[in-house]
């Protein structure tokens, strides 16, 4: 093992935790080990283990991190058109999950049953609901009630289908692009029932920006 580098406990944790992140983007859940982290971070398995009791708690702190870092990537700009705040976040979201396919597996299929973790992609899909709300024009307490439920079911439905999207083969499946538009799409035609005026009044587009 080579001689540890002396840090801060802050910068430590920190420190694992980026160790941690390639591990799990690399490695199936079950596969990663926390003697594995020690070893690639240069530090005794018992100093991990004061940072972190066990491997649910490390994976569980790394994602709360990353989203947090999607959330600080997707604020949405007033100046925007709805649309463009949603190709903006949608675009962070979906390439997050492609190129790091075994961390999101783990997140929302193999600990799909573990609460602390379903309560972090509780916490930043509740944070995205608030900030969509903050940017359509509704008209009262009513219609802001109804687009929140809508919202919430939709935020529930890019989940479930970039999570089976990213268990398809490539033949199968399609691409960035498309799955973005397929999700913004959703959007629009669920809420705009309830809207006094269309958000989206160009949509559907003759083209899009291509994510790859």
């Amino acid at each position: 093992m080579p001689p540890r580098k002396r840090l801060s406990p802050a910068e430590r944790r920190a420190q694992l935790l980026d160790v941690a992140a390639r591990l799990f983007a690399a490695h199936r859940y079950d596969d990663v080990l926390m003697e594995d982290v020690a070893e690639r971070a240069g530090v005794s398995r018992a100093l991990l283990y004061q940072h972190f009791p066990n491997k649910r708690d490390l994976f569980a702190a790394l994602y709360r991190q990353v989203a947090e870092q999607l959330l600080a990537r997707t604020r949405l700009d007033p100046a925007d058109t709805l649309v463009e705040q949603l190709t903006e976040g949608l675009d962070a979201h979906i390439a997050y999950f492609d190129e790091n396919s075994n961390t999101v597996l783990a997140a929302n299929r193999v600990l799909a049953g573990d609460p602390l973790v379903q309560t972090i992609i509780t916490d930043e899909l509740d944070a995205l609901r608030e900030r969509l709300l903050g940017v359509l024009p509704l008209a009262d307490a009513t219609s802001r009630e109804a687009v929140s439920g809508v919202l919430k079911s939709w935020l529930v439905f890019v989940q479930v289908l970039c999570v089976d999207w990213l268990t398809q083969t490539t033949r199968q499946r399609c691409t960035r692009t498309e799955l973005r538009d397929v999700c913004i799409g959703a959007l629009l035609g669920a809420i705009r029932p309830l809207l006094a005026e269309d958000p989206a009044p160009d949509w559907p587009r003759t083209s899009s920006k291509p994510l790859e």
